[in-house]
């Protein structure tokens, strides 16, 4: 009998040690990323495909100095035989995506399995999709008043912008980067003062800057047009379209000269509504200030809630991403 107790106490301890200390160790795959901003969404995308067996460890491309970017990235990653085994590298697509081997980089982005890239110009144009603007904006000013249809907004404005971006990605992909450079492009489609009474006159008037271009690319370049044109047919395969061009330009330009111009008088007219709200509604000036502090102390600053935003796991450029990290886990 005391031998037998003796046994089953062995057996129970050995048991806990290795609950304890599982033989099989987790599998670490380090993910490449171009920059701090990255690190949050990469790291939120990757952790649906953790299990007891893997886990990602995101990192920036250089662990002995502060250099950054995606030429970094990929750096490091191309000539190493460790890239699909335990690496991988995770980069916004910028115009790599659209040039379809173009160029040095889109033939080393798009031709390799274990590179993976946002479709999109950037992580940005995600947080930017058109309809999660209406849910950031309730986060920030706990207003759920709509005054802007966005998705009707980013439609017209992507028509606008369209017949344009594709002369720029035409000289791009002619490794032509001055004639009309994106710099010059952004100009032309940035918003200027937005009046939420008709929020429509911006866009009108970036329309008239962007058929003045294309006039002048039209005379200076006329055998160019049906090129361009066709060019607009090749890409559709690519996703885009004329109602969604805002997704394929450069994302900081698209958040910082776009949808924040447009965000913020919202966000000022919705914190307005709900104060007057507030100094309707309150019995006394003691409550109406209590009411307001606490109102107040509860907001959120748009910018940081569009950074954290993650309204964009509909969008199908985020799920042709989520698609190629399935078959890579497939093929672990």
């Amino acid at each position: 009998m005391a031998q037998r107790l003796k046994d089953n106490i062995s057996s129970s301890y050995f048991d806990a040690a290795h609950k304890l200390y599982p033989r099989k160790t987790r599998r670490k795959i380090i993910a490449y990323v171009e920059s701090y901003e990255d690190v949050g969404f990469w790291k939120e995308l990757l952790a649906e495909f953790e299990t007891d067996e893997r886990y990602f460890q995101v990192m920036l491309p250089s662990a002995t100095t502060l250099s950054k970017g995606k030429k970094m990235v990929l750096m490091n990653t191309l000539n190493t035989s460790e890239l699909g085994k335990s690496l991988i590298a995770c980069v916004d697509s910028d115009y790599d995506f659209l040039m379809q081997d173009k160029t040095a980089s889109s033939r080393k982005i798009n031709g390799n399995k274990y590179i993976f890239q946002t479709y999109a110009y950037a992580i940005e144009n995600y947080r930017c999709y058109a309809e999660s603007l209406h849910n950031v904006v309730v986060q920030s000013t706990l207003n759920d008043r709509h005054l802007v249809d966005f998705n009707r907004f980013f439609q017209r404005y992507s028509e606008i912008a369209y017949p344009l971006f594709l002369w720029t990605i035409w000289f791009y992909r002619n490794h032509d980067t001055h004639t009309f450079p994106m710099f010059d492009f952004n100009l032309v489609v940035r918003l200027h003062q937005v009046r939420l009474r008709n929020p429509y006159l911006s866009l009108d008037e970036m329309e008239k800057r962007v058929h003045t271009k294309l006039a002048e690319f039209e005379r200076k370049y006329p055998d160019l047009k049906p090129k361009v044109t066709a060019l607009g047919r090749e890409l559709q395969e690519l996703g885009l379209h004329p109602d969604n061009t805002y997704l394929y330009i450069q994302g900081h330009h698209i958040m910082d000269n776009v949808v924040m111009k447009l965000l913020i008088p919202i966000c000022t007219v919705l914190r307005r509504q709900r104060e007057d709200e507030i100094k309707r509604l309150a019995g006394h000036n003691e409550q109406y200030r209590n009411e307001l502090t606490s109102y107040q102390n509860s907001q959120l600053n748009i910018g940081v809630m569009l950074k954290r935003n993650t309204g964009y796991k509909s969008l199908f450029l985020y799920q042709w991403l989520h698609d190629d990290l399935e078959r890579f886990i497939k093929e672990l």
